[in-house]
């Protein structure tokens, strides 16, 4: 925004490519990504609970558990840890290119969404205010969600 850094927070489910969660903030705070996260604790937590009752009696290496992916960004763990460490798993430090690193798990469906929010944003060189840019992002998650959804 101008020539301030904001930060585009986004969380997008791996099989239905649904956008769960996004924030817009201007510092990487711990307080921020909680309250990034309870956006999706309120709507999928039932979920979670459930498949963690299904699963809890499993040794724990076989337990197929609802996992979160994140780059190696500390403070999605420690945001993670304070709400979902004991009913999901995380696998954290995910590089982009992780197929190639024999990793299972990959980043590529929040790449390819923040790709495409920096192509738009690309042409409209810089937003003047805060509402602009919610608006804008707003916009595209109800667009990515309802209009073309994957």
């Amino acid at each position: 925004m101008r020539k301030e850094l904001w930060y585009d927070l986004n969380a997008i489910d791996k099989k239905t490519k649904y956008v769960l969660a996004h924030s817009l903030v201007d510092e990487r705070t711990l307080d921020n990504y909680v309250a990034w996260l309870q956006q999706i604790k309120r709507t999928c937590y039932g979920q979670m609970l459930e498949r963690h009752r299904h699963e809890r009696h499993k040794r724990v290496k076989e337990r197929h558990l609802i996992t979160f992916v994140s780059d190696r960004f500390a403070t999605y763990r420690s945001a993670w840890w304070k709400l979902f460490s004991h009913v999901t798993k995380l696998t954290f430090g995910v590089p982009i290119g992780c197929k190639k690193h024999g990793l299972r798990y990959n980043n590529n469906p929040i790449e390819r969404y923040n790709q495409d929010i920096k192509h738009h944003i690309l042409t409209k060189r810089h937003f003047g205010s805060g509402e602009g840019v919610r608006a804008f992002l707003d916009l595209r998650r109800i667009v990515k969600n309802f209009v073309n959804p994957h």
